[in-house]
């Protein structure tokens, strides 16, 4: 019996060790890099992946025909660097430990994060009965071999991750249809103004708090409760403090990249206090663990909604969307190398997922067009208040980013309202000059403060001549 037991013990090992070799049979490189890959241009980009433990790894780029070497460490992980040439491909890349990996038609091109929530998740094809504008026109002709796409699976975990499943495609009408819409439109006008290749990798779950893209070292300052350990259950995967970090973010972290655009804030509508520092913290983090400086981070003010159909049968201030909104455009002022792309007149009044995705996208393009490739001549920021001054009962707001001047289309302005000390807003008539706005209302003698579309669902008045709108926001007069 005993030797009956032995040979069993002796097979269940050996069977483990057949399985533990082939696990590392050959080099095996992170998911991330796979064909059709685009990887960042004229930069140091990090390759990893795994192998058996003490391993020499060589890595080979077809476009200089260097090779760089890795060993990998007790558990069997590799990283190095290799160098990227200006735009251009498709190029090979060759991992070795005497068993070839081969990673074929990569191009050298710009690489960017698509993150946040539904309005960037939602594919190109729509959610279930919740289409995309004019995307099956859209969709048909999105063939095209200088953008690629890949979207990391949903994943909410306790831990940090490293592998997913998902491969690199190039855009297709097959591959776009499944890719974020928001995502896709900010990618194709970007590859057409700048003509080099763009890679898009879309991070996003729809319904998930911010919280849940922030790692466990940044959301303890935040969250004194609820942050996970290691083996508990996640109740809510979407809206759990760290969890989309670790199974969605981590896997491509130190992938190299250009920036990241953000479309995330409806789930955090109740939070707008909190808001503006936590998104600062969460790119203050983000750009560390990338140690490739402070990456263009370009948002959305998140488009109007009526969230009272969420609460109706509370319709208190706590659930209107308009403080969000505020707090976004406040978040701009605080994070460096940011912008912020305004939808005011991008929203549906009774569905939070608006139809259309193109103007979110190119908004956010117009963003990295005219502040990362330095893109001239056209209009990309939306109007800002610049001064506020009071004189008498009249408030005088001064703009800017209105090169052309500010219009509202010759319609009657409705949305501002201004407040004495006792912060009650009424409803203020404005008038618009060339490039500043002034305000009255009967019922405030001692203006301190104004607020301009302050409510969940709006629809924008007023634009600069470029068509950009103003967006949500609120300002007190400094003491």
């Amino acid at each position: 019996m005993k030797n009956i037991l032995f040979v069993k013990q002796i097979g269940v090992i050996a069977v483990w060790l057949m399985t533990t070799t082939i696990s590392f049979a050959q080099p095996k490189p992170a998911s991330i890099f796979t064909d059709n890959m685009v990887l960042q241009q004229q930069s140091e980009v990090a390759v990893w992946g795994t192998d058996q433990p003490g391993k020499r790894v060589q890595i080979s780029t077809s476009w200089n025909g260097r090779k760089y070497a890795a060993v990998t460490d007790a558990n069997g992980k590799w990283s190095t660097k290799v160098a990227t040439p200006k735009a251009g491909g498709p190029y090979d890349v060759t991992i070795s430990d005497g068993k070839q990996v081969k990673l074929s038609n990569v191009l050298i091109g710009e690489v960017w994060i698509c993150a946040g929530q539904s309005n960037m998740e939602e594919p190109m094809k729509g959610f279930k009965a919740s289409p995309v504008a004019n995307s099956n026109d859209a969709i048909l002709r999105s063939k095209n071999k200088n953008i690629r796409v890949i979207t990391v699976p949903r994943a909410s975990t306790t831990e940090p991750q490293t592998e997913f499943k998902a491969q690199w495609a190039e855009a297709t009408p097959a591959s776009i249809a499944d890719f974020s819409a928001t995502g896709y439109y900010f990618g194709k006008l970007v590859n057409e103004i700048v003509d080099v290749p763009v890679g898009l990798i879309c991070v996003s779950y729809g319904g998930s708090c911010i919280q849940a893209w922030m790692s466990k070292e940044t959301s303890c300052a935040f969250e004194k409760t609820g942050i996970p350990q290691k083996g508990d259950s996640i109740k809510v995967p979407n809206r759990t403090p760290t969890t989309l970090f670790n199974g969605m973010l981590n896997p491509v972290i130190g992938y190299g990249i250009k920036g990241c655009i953000w479309y995330q804030g409806e789930t955090n509508y109740q939070e707008p206090d909190r808001y503006p520092d936590m998104l600062k913290t969460m790119v203050t983090d983000w750009r560390k663990r990338w140690n490739v400086g402070e990456f263009p981070f370009y948002f959305t003010q998140i488009a109007p909604y009526d969230y009272f159909l969420l609460t109706p049968n509370d319709k208190s201030e706590k659930n209107n969307s308009a403080y969000i909104r505020a707090a976004q455009l406040k978040a701009k002022s605080m994070i460096p190398n940011t912008g912020i792309a305004i939808l005011l007149d991008a929203g549906v009044e009774n569905n939070i997922h608006p139809y259309d995705k193109k103007t979110p996208g190119e908004r956010l393009a117009y963003q990295a067009l005219a502040k990362t490739y330095g893109v001239t001549g056209f209009g990309y920021d939306s109007p800002e208040v610049d001064q506020m001054t009071v004189k008498d009962s009249t408030v005088s707001l001064s703009l800017k980013n209105i090169p052309n001047g500010i219009t509202s289309y010759d319609k009657e302005v409705t949305l501002f309202e201004i407040a004495g000390s006792d912060n009650k807003f009424y409803p203020a008539k404005a008038a618009l000059g060339r490039k500043s706005i002034t305000l009255t209302s009967p019922q405030v003698k001692n203006p301190m403060s104004v607020r301009y579309a302050f409510r969940n669902y709006v629809e924008a008045q007023v634009f600069n001549t470029e068509g950009l709108p103003m967006g949500t926001f609120s300002m007190t007069l400094s003491k």
